[in-house]
């Protein structure tokens, strides 16, 4: 307890003498338990000075026979290297000894600290592997980190191209017939977690999983299910032989299996085994938490993508489950299931809209109504009934609260400026909104009277009622607020369209799900509709035709630096537009007549035929600036280019945030930008790649 208390305490450095003198006499103890401890307090409390004096003891007790002690200075080892990391590399040949115990904890620490002091030397750390793989290791403790580096080994190593085998493969497969549970499944899951791993590879391991599926104990089956899992994902037709042993844990007493398993079965199955699965989980589900639901909701998405045929008894078994008691986020799931199956499965959307409608005329959450509603006006006018969804509407008028009315109004104004036939009986109904005792829903329904019943002007008012904005609306919120200061009028052709590049971090945020309500349409036809929208709004690239593809944003300056650019390149049949996203990363400075010189010397086939320089580029603001090259038709034309940032510096006082009127003009080297044949080459998505493969 005093050793607890004292590094607990951690004294100064006045006081901190008195201790260490103290405890270097327990180091020095003939009791083990004292002088593991004092090891333990000192390394915590002393300063790189006085642990080259102790550096000696250290060393010693790292090969001491008790292994208590030994243990001690191994883990105190592994805590100083992050402080103190010159005087713990002086002590690798002992470690490299220690690693060699036959007590397992201190096996354990002493190869994760050589690990860690060799970790920034490859070389160092693949003749570690090498050496230890040979079956110099007793502790599973340690023979799992063994295995986590030999993964890490074999991810950095390339296999060998003639015969496809993997460096070290073979010493995982062995783990797989070890005696201790630990090392067989980290070896298991080392090889499904393998770079391109293939069928023949994962065979051994998805064996053992296997087994692991009928164990007593429920932390292995749990790990084997969740690691079988994940290979669903990717191998789904590997996992095929478990689906026995994953049904029977259907009825497990732990709920994380039993979701698993049938996550795991929905990934795996058949199109003839859907319905004897949706049997077992109708009476699954209710007896399992609403965020366990929410995973099996999602499974179920999956596999209705994967099967369409089976649409119909899917989107039965979700609008029974959305008329159930659940939360906000377990209903919001099933929702935006629908609504994905709505839009990405055509035979689904007439009866998927009618379960949206039967919902919303029983929701409790009013965000869930409005998007629904939106979503209604943005499909129902598209149906080849139309009428059948005013009722549930218009319904929504009368018995929902006046945020679900407003929306109701928009939604019915939708179908009015969409179906001609519609119009006259959807305005007697707007005229009704008129006397709403909600200001919003009177001013809507004004609104859209007013404008859709203009003479000979209902085409013209469709787009600017119910057309997107072509702004960011974080461009145009950062706009607002720079503007309220300033006494001129606000110019909304001076809001950047292009949205400030994200980070990295979030730019690798992994496994984005299908986007349902509240959310844009999945993936690339908007990002292209976007680029079209910006690209045809500019004179000098507005004759240029229809856009073929844009690629993905291709860094030219290094992260920190002064200058954030970077370049999209956006395809047409006879030309290549740059689009040079710029930013302005240094507050005292504003950039104008912004332009991009392109040297396209070693680009034959390319020739400049216009540009567009950006006015004015503010601190933190981003801009675009535009560079336009004329190809030869229908011929992917490849080369390299080189670019040069010009622009006019300004200074801009801190104080008033005013600049001057003289600027300098400045230059600002970029990297090399090149156009490959891949930037010709489209992505095609089939939804159902069956009917697609049998029609080729």
């Amino acid at each position: 307890m005093v050793y607890v208390i004292i590094k607990e305490l951690s004294p100064s450095a006045d006081e901190v003498i008195i201790v260490t003198s103290s405890l270097m006499k327990d180091m020095t103890s003939k009791t083990d338990m004292y002088r593991a401890n004092a090891i333990r307090v000192l390394c915590q409390i002393t300063d790189g000075t006085l642990l080259t004096q102790i550096e000696r003891y250290l060393k010693q007790a790292i090969v001491d026979k008790n292994p208590v002690v030994a243990s001690a200075a191994l883990v105190s080892g592994i805590h100083l290297l992050q402080t103190n990391p010159e005087i713990v590399k002086r002590w690798s040949n002992e470690v490299q000894e220690a690693v060699q115990s036959r007590a397992a904890l201190v096996q354990f620490h002493a190869l994760a600290l050589l690990h860690q002091i060799r970790q920034n030397d490859r070389l160092a750390v693949n003749k570690l592997v090498s050496s230890l793989t040979r079956g110099s290791v007793r502790s599973p403790l340690a023979q799992c980190l063994l295995i986590r580096y030999t993964s890490q080994v074999i991810r950095e190593s390339a296999s060998n191209t003639q015969t496809g085998d993997r460096p070290f493969y073979d010493f995982l497969e062995g783990c797989l017939r070890h005696k201790a549970e630990m090392v067989i499944f980290e070896a298991a899951r080392a090889i499904t977690e393998l770079n391109g791993v293939t069928s023949r590879e994962l065979t051994p391991a998805i064996t053992v999983l296997q087994l692991f599926l009928s164990s007593t104990k429920p932390v292995l089956r749990f790990a084997a299910i969740r690691t079988l899992n994940k290979v669903a994902m990717t191998h789904p037709i590997a996992v095929t032989n478990c689906n026995i042993d994953m049904e029977s844990l259907i009825s497990d007493q732990n709920r994380s299996i039993a979701t698993l398993a049938i996550t795991t079965l929905l990934k795996t199955g058949n199109e003839s085994s859907v319905d004897r699965l949706m049997k077992q989980i109708t009476t699954f589900m209710s007896d399992i938490a609403d965020e366990f639901k929410i995973v099996v909701i999602e499974a179920i998405r999956s596999l209705c993508l994967k099967f369409p045929l089976k649409h119909r008894s899917l989107m039965n078994f979700l609008s029974n489950i959305l008329r159930e008691e659940g939360g906000f986020e377990y209903k919001k799931a099933i929702v935006d299931s629908i609504v994905i199956l709505i839009r990405d499965i055509p035979e689904a959307k007439e009866s998927g809209l009618l379960h949206l409608c039967e919902f919303i005329e029983d929701c409790e959450f009013t965000y869930l109504s409005t998007q629904i509603l939106h979503f209604l006006g943005i499909e129902g006018p598209k149906t080849s009934d139309p009428t059948k969804y005013i009722r549930y509407i218009y319904n929504r008028v009368h018995l929902e609260n006046a945020t679900v009315r407003a929306g109701a109004v928009s939604t019915l104004a939708k179908f009015g400026a969409m179906v001609d036939s519609l119009k006259p009986r959807i305005f007697v109904l707007l005229r009704r909104c008129l006397f709403d005792t909600d200001d919003e829903v009177r001013d809507r329904a004004t609104l859209y009277l007013n404008t859709l019943g203009a003479d000979g002007a209902v085409e013209d008012m469709k787009e600017f009622l119910f057309g997107s904005l072509d702004i960011p609306l974080v461009n145009l919120e950062r706009s607002l607020k720079n503007y309220e200061p300033s006494e001129e009028s606000f110019d909304i052709n001076s809001v950047p369209k292009e949205v400030k590049i994200q980070p990295l971090a979030e730019k690798k945020a992994p496994g984005k799900k299908p986007t349902g309500l509240g959310g844009p349409p999945p993936g690339p036809p908007s990002t292209i509709d976007a680029y079209e929208k910006l690209l045809s709004s500019i004179p000098e690239f507005a004759n240029f035709g229809k856009l073929f593809k844009s690629s993905a944003p291709v860094e030219l300056t290094e992260a920190e630096t002064e200058y954030a650019v970077n370049v999209v390149k956006h395809i047409f049949d006879g030309h290549v537009v740059f689009q040079y996203n710029c930013t302005n990363t240094i507050p005292e400075q504003l950039l104008e007549n912004v332009t991009v010189i392109v040297d396209a010397s070693e680009a034959e086939e390319f020739a400049e035929v216009a540009s567009k320089p950006l006015r004015s580029l503010p601190y933190d603001s981003p801009g675009q600036t535009f560079v336009a090259f004329e190809k030869p038709e229908g011929v992917p034309a490849v080369g390299k280019f080189s670019n040069m940032l010009r622009f006019i510096v300004k200074e801009v006082d801190p104080s008033t945030g005013e600049a001057e009127d003289d600027g300098v003009e400045d230059e600002y080297q970029l990297e090399e930008l090149e156009v490959v044949a891949a930037d010709y080459m489209l992505k095609v998505g089939v939804s159902n790649f069956r009917n697609a493969w049998e029609s080729m």
